[in-house]
């Protein structure tokens, strides 16, 4: 039986491959796309019975999640990502996703994980797992999570460069990427924080982190 399957990262290679893995293995593309918007609305018009999101996408994996959960309740939402940070992991399981695959797994143990999140199944790759068991048996290990400490890493990057000043279009020639991606990403940034501008969003980032360098 072939499960209704949308998919959204912004590497075409890597979604181009993912593509055609899911597609032999019994899986119905519904749709693909490389940012949160573009999942969101794939989820909306095809209500399918997963969605694989990447953590890092314009807009923000995690963003998407929240934003399918609400839209589509019935999608199973797995995250495929490169990160191995706590921080990733914990935002993307508050947002509704109930697995979380590293990218580096084969495409077997993909078919079959994600296969087994269409029916309801979690799956968090084996060592980060490991490790979130292990801070939740820490002792005195809570502290209440801020709206901030929900940015992915590149998210935080960036929100740090514009916490000092600078424009989008220097936070792209930093970090290597298109101005539209940044402003992408600043959308999701604003729309974590609850701010209603980049200066209000830097206003939180120094109040959370001191000196943002």
């Amino acid at each position: 039986m072939s499960i209704p399957t949308i998919l959204a990262d912004d590497h075409p290679i890597f979604r181009d491959g993912l593509l055609r893995t899911l597609a032999e293995s019994g899986f119905a593309i519904l749709g693909a796309g490389a940012t949160a918007d573009e999942a969101v609305a794939l989820a909306v018009a095809h209500r399918p019975a997963l969605a694989v999101l990447d953590v890092s996408m314009p807009g923000g994996g995690v963003a998407a999640a929240r934003r399918i959960r609400a839209a589509s309740p019935g999608t199973r939402i797995a995250m495929l990502t490169a990160s191995e940070s706590d921080r990733d992991l914990t935002a993307a399981l508050g947002a509704g996703a109930i697995g979380y695959v590293l990218k580096g797994v084969s495409a077997d143990e993909l078919v079959a994980v994600l296969a087994g999140v269409a029916r309801g199944e979690a799956h968090v790759s084996a060592g980060l797992a490991g490790r979130i068991l292990h801070d939740l048996e820490r002792p005195g290990r809570a502290a209440p999570r801020r709206p901030i400490d929900e940015l992915s890493k590149r998210e935080e990057d960036i929100l740090r460069r514009v916490a000092r000043g600078m424009s989008n279009r220097e936070v792209a020639a930093a970090l290597g990427l298109q101005e539209k991606t940044v402003k992408h990403y600043m959308t999701a940034i604003l729309e974590k924080l609850e701010a209603r501008n980049r200066v209000e969003a830097a206003l939180i980032a120094r109040e959370a982190w001191g000196d943002p360098g």
